[in-house]
């Protein structure tokens, strides 16, 4: 390997997001339908209550009109149509030939409802460390790296994987430390095994910044990591939280997942790369209406993934399938130089809060949030006294001051965070604040929302 060159795979990925590579997916896509049709119990069943077979799928438009998007409700459906019998669970989704060929179990982390399916196959293991391949060349990581995985192991999807996925960045390291270890031993392992790379979520690289002061005795930059790799939930594509963590780590921030892919090290956040065309179909769709999308710059939907080789597939394992993401993709060159079109994550179709019809999503109050840090400590909570999404004016907020913020500031403060809500979401939320480091931090997914009307 030539470690000056451009790209990890020199032969597709300038092809992402051309024309050529279009017609690729087409030629790849009936093979998928088919096998799917012909193996998966699930995927035949799908398409007979439609009344289409295979051959009757001629266009991308066929296809589309055949199948609606499928995700967690629809395995929802499955689990308790099989009693939770997951031997039978697993072999209706996923089908006999690839049950037969099983070699990791995992899944999401559940935090939204019943825990997404994620199995990896011997055959996905050659997918896996072809899409992480080109995820980690474009990040800058070489050989001679140590890359501390701090994701939660336990039969998460991004945890345990990650041991396979760098499989073919030869000479790098991985250190499989895990959220469950806590922030102490996070920190402790870091620094001892002197890695140099880090991988978990934004809510926990926040979290590390707070306690590295007490368990190490100097501050998270101390460390010397490189590189920031967050995914799992939105954060690292929030420009405030993104300046915030590289100006801490003295790092540079990528954010991956949901899908495919990585953002680059532009200085304005331009998205994450899709760097997988060759072996997934990316569609968006309204997520009301569930009609597709025209994929142009700028278009916002519910983005939907079909393997383009299901029984090599890597989380995506069925046709037009939905993580239920709201994406804005990009499809312009980006300033970087590097292929692929980009996706920003926008929210989750079931996290969408209605004010006064106005549609917003907590990412985003989130992003608005942590442009007052150090004011406030970034941490807050959605306090939700009805079932969404429609809510009863003014949206509640419970939200941390910063440390040495007086009492009598914070009417002040609360009116500049609720005039930048107006300028910015169109909403005018009502605040109650709280002291420093009250709510709960997680080392996984942090929950934005507080249910109140489940109490």
């Amino acid at each position: 390997m030539q470690e000056a060159r451009k790209y990890f795979n020199m032969g597709i990925e300038p092809l992402l997001n051309t024309r050529g590579m279009r017609d690729i997916q087409w030629e790849r896509l009936p093979g998928a339908i088919r096998y799917c049709y012909e193996n998966v119990p699930f995927e035949r069943r799908r398409m007979e209550k439609e009344g289409v077979k295979p051959q009757d799928i001629r266009s991308l438009d066929d296809f589309q009109r055949a199948l609606k998007p499928v995700g967690q409700a629809e395995f929802r459906q499955v689990y308790e149509e099989f009693h939770l019998d997951m031997d039978k669970v697993w072999m209706h989704l996923f089908g006999k030939d690839r049950m037969d060929d099983l070699f990791l179990l995992t899944t999401t982390s559940g935090t939204t409802g019943v825990p997404t399916p994620y199995p990896v196959f011997h055959k996905t293991t050659e997918t896996m460390g072809e899409l992480f391949g080109r995820i980690g060349w474009r990040i800058g990581m070489r050989a001679g790296d140590k890359l501390a995985v701090c994701f939660g192991l336990s039969m998460h999807a991004a945890g345990t994987p990650h041991l396979f996925w760098f499989k073919r960045n030869r000479g790098v390291t991985l250190i499989p430390i895990g959220a469950e270890a806590g922030t102490e031993r996070i920190l402790q392992f870091i620094k001892l095994f002197k890695a140099n790379m880090f991988s978990g979520t934004p809510s926990l690289a926040l979290h590390l910044i707070e306690r590295a002061p007490e368990v190490l005795g100097a501050p998270v930059r101390s460390l010397g990591l490189k590189t920031l790799l967050l995914g799992a939930e939105p954060g690292a594509g929030i420009p405030e939280i993104r300046s915030r963590l590289e100006e801490e780590y003295g790092a540079k921030v990528h954010d991956v997942g949901a899908g495919y892919g990585v953002s680059c090290d532009h200085p304005e956040y331009q998205g994450m790369h899709w760097v997988a065309d060759d072996h997934c179909l990316y569609e968006l769709v309204d997520p009301e209406t569930l009609r597709p999308l025209p994929l142009e710059h700028g278009a916002t939907g519910l983005a939907c993934f079909t393997p383009l080789a299901p029984e090599a597939g890597l989380f995506f394992h069925h046709l037009r399938f939905t993580l239920n993401d709201i994406h804005q993709v990009f499809t312009d060159p980006c300033p970087c130089g590097f292929s692929g079109f980009r996706y920003k994550i926008v929210g989750r179709a079931d996290d969408m809060l209605k004010v006064k019809g106005t549609p917003v999503y907590p990412v985003a109050i989130q992003g608005v949030i942590n442009g007052f840090v150090p004011r406030i400590t970034g941490t807050f909570r959605i306090v939700l006294t009805e079932k969404p999404p429609r809510v009863v004016p003014p949206l509640k907020l419970t939200v941390e001051h910063g440390e040495g913020v007086r009492e009598e500031e914070l009417p002040g403060l609360e009116k500049e965070i609720v005039e930048k809500m107006h300028h910015v979401l169109h909403i005018r939320p009502s605040i109650s604040w709280i002291r420093p480091f009250s709510l709960e931090r997680a080392s996984k997914k942090t929950q934005l929302l507080e249910k109140r009307y489940e109490s």
